[in-house]
């Protein structure tokens, strides 16, 4: 029989991290949200079992996500889209909400949920277009970009959830992955995303040569993870989920946003202090045993 040990005040000590967590990351409407994107009966557009809900529903999401908006930062036109239309320094934890209610509705939701989900974003992608600083003109709409976004977001999340996840997935698994967000992607308006991790790295080569470290790349990197909107207690645990989203980037990807490459410190000590940070959100976010 196991040692059981109780910590007077622990529970609520988890409560209440978790529910902060939470209200950041889903808004005041999260609670809501939540029972119906899990409660709702219908079809949906993943099976229970596929590997799309358990790297989508993993604490590793936290890091994935701000490699994502780091890495889709270097296309210069999709960055210029962000920073005309999106908001992120305004309204920053609304746009993170809106970003993971998506998520959460296309991948646990019921498919009807799921498509009107879609529809709302491709409509706001149909409004957004300018001229980037370059001179070029842009639309959020444009599937090349929309590919871009998608590539950058499913490189990410694979890759942090097969650092830091609970349970790595298989080879097979990882494909599978990658698939299962195509069905995301297709409904989107891209044309023929990757289906594979040979096909995403095929694709992500393929972007290189249009991608840049612009001043607007850079000033949003700046604010993603030296300034953040953050009270200053959460600030220390925020520097680790930083180190360790840099940490997971490809050194190609770090010049052009002007990022430090440290391998020795990476290796060590940003990895293992990752794993404590995505072990604690994921112990909080879980709720009482």
């Amino acid at each position: 029989m196991g040692l059981q040990l109780s910590v007077p005040g622990l529970a609520e000590v988890r409560r209440r991290a978790g529910a902060g967590l939470f209200s950041r990351v889903a808004g005041p409407s999260g609670p809501a949200d939540r029972d119906r994107i899990h409660l709702a009966t219908g079809e949906r557009w993943f099976a229970p079992d596929r590997p799309i809900r358990r790297v989508h529903g993993d604490a590793a999401m936290f890091v994935g996500g701000l490699r994502a908006l780091l890495l889709q930062s270097l296309h210069p036109l999709a960055m210029a889209a962000v920073a005309a239309h999106s908001g992120y320094r305004g309204d920053p934890w609304g746009r993170l909400q809106r970003t993971s209610l998506f998520l959460a509705v296309t991948t646990f939701g019921t498919a009807e949920d799921a498509q009107r989900a879609v529809q709302r974003v491709r409509g706001v992608h149909e409004r957004v277009r300018g001229i980037a600083p370059d001179g070029r003109p842009y639309r959020a709409s444009d599937p090349h970009l929309v590919r871009w976004v998608h590539i950058a977001e499913v490189d990410s999340f694979l890759r942090c959830y097969q650092r830091y996840g609970q349970r790595p997935l298989s080879d097979a698994e990882c494909d599978g992955y990658v698939a299962d967000a195509a069905r995301v992607a297709t409904a989107l308006g891209v044309a023929d995303p990757p289906r594979s991790r040979a096909e995403l790295a095929e694709q992500l080569a393929a972007y290189r040569p249009e991608l840049a470290g612009t001043r607007e790349a850079r000033e949003a990197a700046r604010f993603l993870l030296v300034h953040p909107p953050l009270p200053l207690v959460v600030r220390p645990p925020y520097a680790v989920l930083a180190a360790t989203a840099v940490a997971t980037l490809p050194s190609w990807a770090r010049w052009p946003l002007r990022l430090p490459y440290l391998p020795v410190a990476e290796m060590t000590a940003v990895r293992l202090a990752g794993h404590g940070l995505v072990a604690g959100i994921r112990w909080a976010m879980a709720g009482p045993d």
